[in-house]
């Protein structure tokens, strides 16, 4: 076989938008308000504990500027969890919609890791890692790993047809019935349309999925129609930065460039407790990441008890977000 110059080579990967020092893998975050901050420090530290060969990969958090912590003292809990703190404001037609921050947060997450990075993952502040997330190092021919959302909440059935709200969104997006497939929600096996997990995307930043997210957020969110009904139902609005990922993925991607991950990544621990569901998760035995809300705001007295896996994560998780949070 006739070598390539390694010029030639290096050049060649420019070109297809991926550097020949590409890592593997990096992870970012947002919150909002700095209650969220020992949630978020617990999180890195547990990729860092657990997270096996990805346990020294980059970790960004984004955060209001207002709230970006200043000073030695005040960086030290973020240095000594090597997490990078980034300032990003929200424009404020955008901050209307309770959680936009993530939409414009994991697309400046995704540009940053572009060319830098194979493999961006976006991630709740409220996750613990228990194993190396393995599943994250999507395979060849993926370009998104993603779970349903937990229950169905304002997602129309696959067999209804949509309600006023999710037409126009549809009729926004550019998305026909012909590109729309069924999901199955975690918590209560219901047969969805789609409608994706904004606190658990995987993607390769080539593809522009997340800057797609933000694109397609700013054409739903100021339409009229749209921001009517949110004035008069306060779930659609909350829910609305969630709902464009529908457009955002299946405008970009084929179904088969698609990996839905097992219930073991994202396993949202105590979630019937919480809000209801005709299946509990208190099994984490083979979690690989889990998540929790807000469930650690006021745990109930002996909820280790209630869980069933691995003694040692447990009393980790109890040691660290049970005592974090009743001392704030």
């Amino acid at each position: 076989m006739k070598k390539i110059p390694l010029a030639i080579f290096l050049a060649g990967l420019m070109v297809t938008g991926v550097s020949a020092e590409t890592i593997p893998i990096v992870f970012a975050a947002r919150i909002d308000d700095s209650r969220q901050v020992p949630g978020f420090l617990v999180m890195v530290e547990s990729l860092r504990a657990f997270g096996g060969k990805m346990k020294d990969a980059p970790f960004r958090l984004y955060m209001p500027r207002a709230i970006v912590p200043s000073g030695t003292e005040a960086m030290a809990p973020f240095q000594a969890v090597r997490a990078e703190v980034k300032a990003l404001d929200v424009p404020e037609d955008a901050a209307w919609y309770p959680l936009s921050s993530w939409v414009f947060s994991s697309a400046d997450a995704e540009a940053e890791a572009e060319r830098k990075a194979s493999i961006l993952a976006w991630v709740g502040g409220d996750t613990v890692f228990l194993r190396e997330p393995r599943e994250f190092m999507l395979p060849e021919g993926k370009a998104l790993g993603y779970r349903p959302v937990f229950h169905r909440n304002i997602c129309p059935l696959f067999e209804e047809p949509p309600d006023p709200y999710w037409t126009r969104a549809y009729e926004l997006m550019g998305l026909r019935e012909a590109s729309l497939f069924p999901m199955s929600t975690p918590a209560d096996g219901d047969r969805i349309r789609p409608y994706f997990q904004a606190g658990c995307l995987v993607v390769r930043p080539e593809r522009k999925l997340l800057r797609k997210w933000r694109e397609m957020f700013n054409a739903v969110s100021g339409d009229a129609m749209i921001k009517g009904i949110c004035e008069k139902d306060g779930l659609k609005r909350t829910f609305t930065f969630q709902v464009v990922l529908t457009g955002a993925f299946l405008n970009s991607l084929g179904r088969e460039e698609m990996l839905e991950f097992p219930d073991r990544i994202n396993y949202p621990i105590f979630f019937r407790e919480m809000f209801g569901a005709k299946r509990d998760f208190h099994d984490i035995t083979d979690a690989v990441t889990v998540r929790y809300e807000h469930f650690f705001a006021d745990p109930p007295e002996g909820w280790e008890r209630r869980l069933k896996g691995p003694a040692d994560k447990i009393a980790w998780i109890k040691a660290r977000l049970d005592k974090t949070h009743r001392e704030e």
